[in-house]
């Protein structure tokens, strides 16, 4: 009815759009050209309405038959809408009129991939490999395909392949990475960044990646070094600047990381993490209500980032509001109550509040979650100890030790408690395994009770295992 329309720009897009929309309201048939209907589909697609980008596609179809671009993106669109079969079905037809078509392959491996067909979408993208210039793309695919696997290794093959046909594939970067994460092979990341960084030395991208390689080796110097240099690059690059705060955080640098942290604010919108970290930044300053300022801005942001309301509890606690804090422990368990810190801090406000049976259930919590928590079980047994109940102070660092057979702490404290409750044989074998553990923490013995420190025997042995070497 109407005559061709080459769709060229936005402007021709929308006038594309406003025609068909008159079409369906007139009940007429226009004609559209391939390019229109292109455009249209896009349109619908971007405005993330794919029913209506679907129901476009019919109309290209009945019109354009022959053009498997249609049916290209008629897949596309139901698979956005997870129906599968029917985005299988288009690929079937597409097939048919162009065997060739790589495309198809391509697709089909994608939503096969999707549902759980990790051998027949392999086996579709190793042939779209040689009918697609785009090898790149494919390679990408086929690596997530191995990483949907959890076979990391053929992962990061293909991976390198992708990066080798274009450098600056940005996800085959960040996926990379995760990949080396997985494996926890940080220092084949890091060669290998390194090396791409010799071929690019202007990837920012690489450059943090890099240094989040070293982050997660504790090499934080060179780590902020590599997030500096992608920052240099990329000015704006705020993941750049919140990690290179992290890494700060990690030296103890607070001030320095804080001032990090909010050059965020200049290329993006502030954030909860971003908040609860400046808190955190605040708070081992002991500039606790600027900390609680900035974790209560990130709990408005976020009242699921159990983090923050921790933070605020800590705060209340550095000021002796023990009540208080317990409110805000209780808020971030409730969120995470399998964190072992939340109860640890919840066991010592307890004790703090005289709430001696609630504590001990706590501390019994915290070491049950994380039994390598020496701290944990030397407070939990110390409670115990302090309520004359000694014979079940000694089982409890028992158990520590069984858990933490390299901790001379626990081996002092049971000595303690042995001595206390007249076991003076057992005592003295429990000194021995502590001095031959670790010598030099001998003193956490005297420490504790002070008055050992006149026991003859004790000093005798401690001084046959910290005697000067020659």
């Amino acid at each position: 009815m109407e005559e061709d329309f080459e769709f060229e720009n936005p402007e021709e897009r929308k006038i594309s759009v406003d025609r068909y929309e008159e079409m369906l309201r007139n009940e007429d048939q226009y004609f559209f050209d391939s390019k229109a209907f292109e455009g249209i589909i896009d349109y619908y697609a971007e405005k993330n309405d794919p029913v209506k980008a679907l129901q476009v596609t019919e109309f290209a179809i009945s019109q354009h038959p022959f053009d498997i671009t249609f049916l290209l993106k008629q897949a596309q669109l139901f698979s956005t809408i997870q129906q599968y079969q029917n985005a299988l079905a288009a690929l079937d037809k597409a097939e048919l009129l162009e065997a060739s078509e790589g495309d198809i392959f391509l697709i089909r491996g994608g939503i096969l991939g999707s549902i759980g067909q990790f051998d027949n979408a392999l086996e579709q993208l190793f042939k779209a490999l040689p009918l697609l210039d785009n090898k790149d793309e494919v390679y990408f695919h086929i690596a997530m395909i191995f990483q949907a696997q959890m076979n990391y290794d053929k992962a990061i093959i293909y991976l390198k392949k992708a990066l080798e046909l274009n450098m600056d594939y940005q996800e085959a970067l960040y996926e990379l990475a995760y990949c080396y994460d997985v494996l926890d092979r940080q220092e084949e990341s890091i060669s290998f960044y390194k090396k791409y960084i010799d071929s690019d030395p202007y990837s920012y991208y690489a450059w943090y990646n890099l240094g989040n390689s070293y982050h997660k080796i504790s090499q934080f110097e060179e780590a902020l070094d590599a997030y500096d240099y992608a920052i240099l690059i990329k000015e704006d690059f705020s993941s750049a600047y919140f990690n290179k705060g992290n890494a700060l955080v990690n030296l103890d640098r607070y001030q320095e990381a804080l001032d990090v942290y909010k050059q965020t604010f200049e290329y993006e919108q502030p954030s909860a993490d971003t908040y609860c970290a400046i808190g955190e930044c605040y708070e081992k300053l002991e500039q606790m209500e600027e900390a609680r300022n900035y974790y209560k801005k990130a709990v408005k942001l976020d009242a699921e980032l159990a983090d923050a309301w921790f933070g605020i509890g800590v705060t209340l606690d550095f000021e002796e509001r023990y009540f208080e804090s317990l409110h805000f422990y209780k808020k971030a368990l409730e969120l995470e109550d399998t964190n072992p810190d939340y109860w640890f801090a919840i066991a010592d406000a307890r004790y703090k509040l005289q709430q001696i049976d609630l504590a001990e259930e706590a501390y019994k919590k915290v070491v049950a979650l994380n039994p390598t928590d020496i701290d944990a079980w030397l407070d939990y047994s110390s409670i115990l100890f302090e309520q004359s109940k000694i014979e079940e102070a000694i089982n409890v660092i028992s158990d520590a030790i069984t858990q933490n057979p390299n901790a001379a702490e626990l081996y002092y404290r049971v000595v303690a408690y042995l001595f206390a409750n007249g076991q003076y044989n057992e005592a003295l074998n429990f000194l021995e395994l502590g001095l031959a553990t670790d010598p030099d923490k001998h003193h956490i013995l005297f420490d504790y009770l002070p008055q050992l420190q006149g026991n003859q025997i004790i000093t005798e042995i401690v001084k046959k295992y910290t005697k000067p070497k020659d």
